[in-house]
């Protein structure tokens, strides 16, 4: 993906036609990011369109303040303002004792992020991409919180192996060795929940 300079400096005179063009482009990963950083339950409670659009709204209203400094830079605030949201739902409601593991996760209410999903696994098994969507959150849901960090930063949200290094504080082979582990963890694990659902 590349956001043209045009583009945001059109969305920040207020272009509305400029807003929305560049918001959709950044649409579908941005809700497999949301997805897949919410957790289970957090799942179980609220929607990922529903806080997505609670991002773009605040976006929005912030996006005048926003200064160019390239796709890279643009990608990085996005994605800190929806990880910034998904930290104020998650403080909201554990500040309400609300007991999320025990409700049931309600089915999937979108599929626009799952092109998205495809740069972690293999093709095929988006096949039956349905099926697939709780067996691989559920399998991210196990990984270790930097593995998780790392796969989302560089697949989902298409940052560089440096720039992931800059914002974790690790050294770029360190990311890149995050990135590849989780994957293989990733995919050995849906396999094996694919096979239990199967069995």
């Amino acid at each position: 993906m590349d956001t043209r300079p045009e583009l945001v400096e059109a969305a920040r005179r207020a272009d509305r036609a400029a807003i929305e063009e560049l918001l959709v482009q950044h649409l579908s990963p941005l809700e497999a990011f949301v997805r897949l950083r919410m957790g289970k339950a957090m799942r179980a409670k609220l929607t990922a369109p529903d806080l997505v659009q609670s991002v773009c709204r605040e976006v929005l209203e912030d996006l005048s303040e926003f200064e160019w400094r390239g796709e890279a830079q643009f990608r990085h605030w996005l994605y800190t303002r929806a990880q910034n949201k998904l930290l104020e739902k998650q403080r909201y409601l554990t500040a309400a004792k609300r007991d999320l593991a025990r409700e049931q996760a309600p089915p999937p209410e979108s599929t626009t992020f799952l092109p998205s999903y495809q740069h972690l696994v293999t093709p095929s098994r988006m096949v039956a991409a349905k099926e697939l969507i709780a067996q691989l959150e559920a399998a991210f849901d196990e990984l270790p919180e930097d593995y998780r960090e790392a796969i989302t930063l560089h697949r989902i949200c298409g940052l560089s192996h440096a720039e992931i290094a800059e914002r974790m504080g690790r050294s770029e082979g360190a990311v890149r060795n995050l990135v590849y582990r989780g994957l293989s963890r990733l995919a050995l694990r849906v396999d094996e929940l694919d096979g239990g659902s199967s069995g």
